[in-house]
């Protein structure tokens, strides 16, 4: 199949492609040239109930596919997504505004990868049984939900979209899905990849709209039993004021304040090249990025001087460049945020060491949204821009003499998502690991991803956890049998 942008985005609901039923469109704007590239659905609660009432008629069917039925039809899906690769990362890039090679590189690999992992998954998912010696025998049956919302963000579209929809298809639930309003485009293409691939009608609904008009709907609908959210902490919040009191569960992976933790002893070289990439990676877009870098005061200087000229050598520019290292963020709203944290770091007396500005490109992206990747020193552990999260190309840099005061630094936040650790000590590493509170830990390493383990943070960065047989479960509910012998 050849998958291209639509000038107009259309709802999927029961296996069709459908207008909003109130006739509204919101503008996709490209960040990285200011223009409209296409219309949205401003979809409402009336396209919600088509949907859930879309997924009830399918659940009674798709609950009881074999698992190798649902294996053959996932797994078709991922390859359409890896033969389709092209069109996806430029439609990627075209809502996002992250350069063309990093969304062929990882977001659309990662997308495929999501949907054969979660569809090989679901043959070998299994649950336990109890032998009560001669009394009797208990086994666990775990079965599908039902009706599951799934709602995701705009800083990996179809990668983060697909996390959370491929293992609720695979455990047999029916989905209503809302991607991001600001990026929907992969989410369309998703939909005619999934017409292609044979999935049944109404086993997942594609609406788009905001947050206020179309997420909320989901997270309040009685019929959608399961809410998984990838988002911002505050509207987490909000999303467990209206889903906790239904007795929903609830997966909600929020924000994330980073630490990467560089000890004298680390491999330098590898160190110094992956903290470039986890700092900047999608102009800090990314939930993991490392946005508050703490080293040991013994090699800070000669960190500093080194990181900013590497750092200096990051080309912002046109996304679809080869060149291009640092893409335009993804929109306004989002452009005028990262710049009053800026300014904002500099009223509570940081020092920028690098870039804070605005950057100006000429042709195609002149009314692009590009921000140079900024480096700020000079700032005490409690302040707001070391407390609150930025996500955009902003990090501060701060010294530490000991493991004990590195752990205090790392643990001020209330965030918890994740940390990188570097040090050639893995006695060191182990104990720094075991006490920072987050809830994923790389060591000498960044990024690196096993889908089979579980993924989600401590404090203010969430509840629940996705990933490998965590989302299965997630996705399921236990139910005991007891058989008296």
């Amino acid at each position: 199949m050849n998958l291209s942008a639509a000038a107009q985005i259309a709802n999927y609901i029961g296996g069709a492609l459908q207008s909003p039923i109130n006739g509204k469109y919101m503008p996709n704007v490209n960040p990285a040239t200011g223009e409209t590239y296409s219309q949205t659905p401003d979809s409402d609660t009336a396209d919600i109930e088509a949907a859930v009432a879309a997924a009830k008629k399918a659940f009674p069917s798709w609950s009881t596919t074999p698992a190798e039925e649902r294996f053959r039809i996932l797994n078709r899906i991922a390859t359409l997504i890896d033969e389709n690769l092209d069109a996806l990362a430029l439609a990627e890039t075209n809502d996002n505004g992250k350069p063309l090679s990093l969304s062929k590189r990882v977001d659309i690999p990662r997308a495929s990868s999501n949907f054969r992992f979660f569809a090989t998954g679901i043959m070998h998912f299994s649950t336990e049984s109890h032998n009560m010696e001669d009394k009797a025998i208990n086994y666990t049956l775990r079965q599908p939900v039902g009706i599951v919302g799934c709602i995701s963000p705009w800083n990996l579209p179809l990668y983060l979209f697909t996390w959370k929809i491929a293992p609720a298809l695979a455990a047999g639930n029916c989905v209503v899905a809302k991607p991001s309003e600001v990026t929907p485009m992969t989410a369309y293409l998703l939909s005619l990849i999934c017409i292609e691939a044979g999935l049944p009608a109404g086993v997942l609904n594609i609406v788009h709209g905001s947050g206020p008009g179309c997420g909320s709907a989901i997270v309040a609908h009685p019929a959608i039993k399961a809410i998984s959210f990838t988002g911002s902490t505050r509207a987490g919040r909000d999303i467990a004021a209206v889903a906790a009191p239904m007795f929903k569960k609830i997966s909600l992976e929020l924000g994330g304040k980073n630490p990467n933790i560089i000890f004298a002893d680390c491999d330098w070289e590898k160190m110094i090249r992956t903290t470039v990439l986890s700092s900047f990676s999608n102009q800090g877009q990314i939930c993991l990025c490392g946005s508050r870098i703490l080293v040991q005061d013994t090699i800070y200087e000669k960190f500093k001087e080194e990181f900013i000229a590497r750092v200096r050598k990051l080309t912002v520019g046109d996304p679809l460049e080869e060149s291009s290292r640092q893409g335009a963020v993804v929109s306004h709203l989002h452009y005028d945020k990262v710049l009053g944290c800026i300014e904002l770091a500099k009223q509570e007396g940081g020092t920028i060491l690098l870039g804070g500005n605005r950057v100006q490109l000429t042709g195609r992206c002149e009314n692009g949204l590009f921000i140079e990747p900024t480096i700020i020193e000079g700032l005490g552990p409690g302040c707001r821009t070391n407390m609150e999260e930025i996500f955009g190309p902003v990090v501060t840099l701060q010294p530490f003499s000991t493991e004990e005061e590195a752990l205090q630094l790392a643990n001020t936040s209330d965030y918890g998502l994740s940390a990188t650790i570097w040090t050639q000590d893995i006695s060191r590493a182990n104990r720094v690991a075991a006490q920072v509170q987050s809830g994923i830990i790389w060591v000498n390493c960044w990024l690196l991803r096993d889908l089979r383990t579980p993924f989600g943070g401590f404090k203010n960065s969430g509840v629940g956890r996705e990933g490998g047989w965590d989302a299965l479960r997630f996705f399921t509910e236990p139910k005991n049998v007891c058989v008296e012998l």
